[in-house]
């Protein structure tokens, strides 16, 4: 088989250009694009004399494919058996509208036209958007209308101060609008006035805090240890939920340490423990504890996983909280523990500053393998609880600050 190229390679060229939004974007900022030349693969001078019907069947096919359009450029080719012929050289697409008739995309183009005269009339900030995003648009092209309904009441109502689920515009609830909260950032940074927007507040999670919402308020879930402050609690329930800003305002005078678990069982199994609460964490994510300045004035104690990410999340956490201490994250328990090993997925080799000493040599023994090859991992709940429990009883009484 040659590699001469046929009308539908000149149209497959076309298609790939489509597919990377190159051919809609065209409409909403012409450049230079057009007119668009095409790589056309002719036969070789051998091949002109050793198939030379299968050469003028090619340049026939070509020829008759014009219709559909591209241009062709012919050459006059001189050759010492065959004489003087004219073949194409050279294929063109001249105008969008005959790129989009060779792509076969005209009824993509006419949807896509209405989205612009759209955009152009009622949000021209998010035109740069559509440039970029042509094809994400089609795909949006129904609920194209309501978002452009949206970012208009957000023009008009900025750093509105209420949920989401309180915004009221016929067709918009507040799943459609977190269904599309990314392309809302997108359009939303391109379209509302500076002021409007919290800068410091980003990705998916933190939409409502970015644009001025109400967001549900973050929680802490948290156990007293100490079996005498279970008549204080209604119901005689230890585990209970606090929004962040009652957790800020919690600074009992009889709390003196304070435990952080990242494991729902050992958060729930924790040892009793006089004076002492523990709270249920959540990985990475430490933000519900920041406003409580009184866990500066506590013992607090970190217990996670010791692998790269449980040191990695200590460290992080000591950001917030210099004085955390770390429990059951140590050599002497990680090595007790050698049949409980596991493979960690994804660890991290980044630097940790925070990390003491003893906690840097053994993290660095992690996260360059020199225990083992494979990726090492002890899970808290792995741990023998009877160690737990001699970790807590081996605490010194009265607590300081950071012991």
């Amino acid at each position: 088989m040659n590699a001469w190229t046929t009308p539908a390679d000149l149209r497959a060229q076309l298609l790939r250009r489509w597919d990377r939004g190159e051919l809609l974007g065209h409409f909403v900022e012409a450049g230079d694009l057009f007119p668009l030349r095409l790589v056309l693969r002719g036969p070789s001078s051998a091949e002109l004399s050793e198939k030379f019907d299968a050469v003028r069947a090619w340049a026939a096919a070509l020829q008759q494919g014009e219709r559909a359009g591209y241009r062709l450029v012919q050459r006059e080719v001189r050759h010492r058996i065959i004489g003087a012929n004219r073949l194409p050289a050279e294929a063109w697409v001249d105008t969008p509208e005959d790129a989009l008739r060779l792509a076969g995309k005209s009824r993509e183009v006419r949807v896509f036209r209405t989205l612009l005269q759209a955009t152009q009339t009622r949000q021209p900030a998010l035109l740069p958007w559509l440039r970029r995003q042509p094809l994400r648009a089609l795909e949006l092209a129904d609920d194209w209308p309501r978002l452009l309904d949206f970012v208009a009441w957000l023009q008009t109502h900025p750093r509105p101060g209420i949920y989401l689920r309180q915004v009221d515009l016929p067709g918009i609830h507040s799943k459609f609008l977190e269904a599309h909260r990314g392309l809302l950032a997108d359009w939303l940074d391109l379209a509302l006035a500076v002021e409007a927007i919290d800068t410091g507040a980003t990705g998916a999670a933190q939409f409502a805090q970015r644009y001025g919402f109400r967001d549900k308020p973050a929680r802490v879930r948290l156990r007293f240890l100490d079996p005498r402050d279970l008549a204080w609690l209604p119901g005689g329930d230890s585990d209970i939920t606090l929004t962040q800003a009652a957790f800020a305002r919690l600074d009992l005078p009889s709390l003196q340490r304070i435990f952080i678990t990242e494991n729902e069982i050992n958060f729930l199994a924790f040892p009793p423990l006089a004076n002492s609460l523990v709270i249920f964490g959540a990985g990475y994510g430490f933000e519900p504890l920041a406003q409580a300045g009184w866990l500066q004035h506590k013992s607090l104690h970190y217990w996670g996983d010791i692998d790269s990410h449980g040191f990695a999340i200590l460290d992080q956490l000591r950001a917030l909280l210099p004085h955390a201490q770390s429990l059951l994250m140590d050599r002497d328990t990680l090595l007790a523990h050698e049949g409980q090993w596991t493979d960690e997925p994804q660890p991290t080799q980044r630097d940790l500053p925070r990390l003491n000493e003893a906690e840097r040599r053994l993290y660095d023994d992690l996260r360059w393998r020199r225990l083992r090859e494979a990726p090492l991992r002890l899970e808290q709940e792995r741990i023998a609880y009877g160690c737990v429990e001699q970790a807590v009883a081996r605490l010194p009484w009265p607590p300081q600050n950071g012991a």
